[in-house]
């Protein structure tokens, strides 16, 4: 009786043991997702931030062209041959007012804007109707698009496939030594916090009369660009990106964008805010992927800093990556409403492109480990060529596999590391498994 109480027992705190290692993985877990989160929404302040910035010295450069305008418009118009006695030109007196009467000083106004015509998109829309003796008859419609590739064909085209070996391979060396695979040799710095807002330059009223002078005269520019924005619709991102430049460059005219906006119920605010995420996201994922591309290592770095570099890219690439896939089933949702293509956020489109140019980091990574290890001390191989195995099966898993030339890099860093007496006791591993 007295054993199996105590069977009993052990098997009771074996199930709360189990039960606490469970929600302690799920917490971990959950810390885990809640710090993605946090870096996701600090990238997003920063790149508004920048955008706002950017936007701010735009309009400065476009008020004082405006001024500058107003001036030589007020010059060529002072001479005359007329005897009558000349009118007073409203647009100096608004810009320069009179210092003697500060109470009956004129408001500030600028002239109504035309705006420009947006960008033509790359692949033009044929139109909805034709006429045929003189009748409008509507035009059958357009043919629809293919769909795009599997990803499994895209990861063909590129010559990108499993490799098995270079999961057993990891595996065998992290299996002798648990706490390896806990450490973080080259680590990245934090996030810092974000830097307060910049406070308003001019004086409040000022900046009011200036918002309430724009609502009154520039009603007609907004609603010419209200109906552009409602009538945008286009199968390519990058035609998307060119209208949000246009757009963008026009909506700098105003003093004060989202103040103004607020006072025409009309202003497709939703759609608007839609394109240029984005434009934005596309953007930021295509610089992305030229600087994983277009990366090379400099090889009179030390190694240190040179695998933190590379390991800082890759960190930055698997967290742009993992937030699209966070927001993709959202925001595609809002894209086809309206009009905004999509296809790009797939892993057939830019996505893929960024996971498959992550293996060339691979390849550099291990390539500099491979030159290290010929040119030291038998007495560092083993901790450089498992560091090497896990950066590279960290990459093939995120990648979905290696390219030719990442496979004979994996290759010749598995023979380089096991050619050594201090690497035999893996190869016996690895032929045991």
């Amino acid at each position: 009786m007295p054993r199996d109480d105590d069977d009993s027992g052990t098997t009771f705190l074996n199930k709360e043991l189990e039960a606490s290692l469970a929600r302690n993985n799920a917490l971990e877990k959950e810390n885990q997702e809640l710090k993605q989160e946090v870096a996701r929404l600090k990238a997003q302040i920063s790149s508004l931030k920048a955008h706002d910035n950017e936007r701010k010295s735009m309009l400065w450069k476009k008020l004082q062209s405006s001024f500058d305008n107003s001036n030589a418009d007020a010059k060529q118009q002072k001479p005359t041959n007329t005897v009558r006695t000349p009118e007073p030109n409203l647009a100096v007196e608004n810009l320069c007012p009179r210092s003697d009467s500060p109470e009956s000083a004129p408001r500030k106004e600028r002239p109504a804007r035309i705006p420009k015509p947006p960008p033509r998109p790359t692949t033009a829309t044929p139109p909805s109707l034709k006429e045929v003796n003189g009748n409008k008859v509507p035009l059958a419609p357009p043919p629809p698009r293919p769909p795009p590739l599997p990803s499994k064909l895209l990861a063909g085209s590129k010559a990108v496939r499993r490799v098995p070996e270079v999961m057993e391979f990891y595996r065998s060396l992290t299996r002798r030594d648990p706490q390896v695979e806990r450490a973080n040799p080259v680590g990245i710095p934090t996030v810092g916090n974000s830097r307060n807002m910049i406070g308003e330059i001019e004086n409040r009223s000022s900046h009011l009369m200036a918002i309430k002078s724009d609502v009154e005269t520039q009603g007609e520019f907004i609603n010419s660009l209200t109906r552009e924005v409602e009538a945008a619709a286009y199968t390519e991102i990058s035609d998307v990106e060119a209208f949000v430049k246009w757009l963008d460059e026009e909506l700098s005219y105003l003093v004060d964008e989202r103040a103004v906006l607020k006072h025409f119920p009309k202003w497709p605010e939703r759609k608007a805010d839609a394109l240029r995420e984005a434009a934005f996201s596309y953007r930021d994922l295509k610089n992305l992927e030229a600087e994983v591309s277009s990366f090379e290592d400099n090889t009179k770095q030390p190694l240190t800093q040179s695998l933190r570099r590379i390991q800082a890219l890759q960190d930055r690439v698997e967290r742009s990556v993992a937030n699209m896939e966070k927001m993709r089933d959202g925001a595609s949702k809002r894209y086809k409403e309206f009009q905004i293509p999509w296809e790009w956020m797939l892993n057939t489109g830019l996505i893929g492109q960024i996971k498959i140019s992550s293996t060339k980091l691979a390849k550099k990574y291990m390539k500099r480990i491979i030159k290290e290890m010929q040119s030291i001390e038998c007495s560092q191989e083993d901790n450089l060529m498992l560091q090497g195995v896990r950066f590279a099966f960290r990459v093939h898993q995120f990648a979905g596999g290696f390219d030719v030339d990442t496979m004979h890099a994996f290759e010749e860093l598995k023979r380089v590391g096991t050619g050594s007496n201090k690497q035999q006791h893996a190869v016996n591993t690895i032929q045991e498994c």
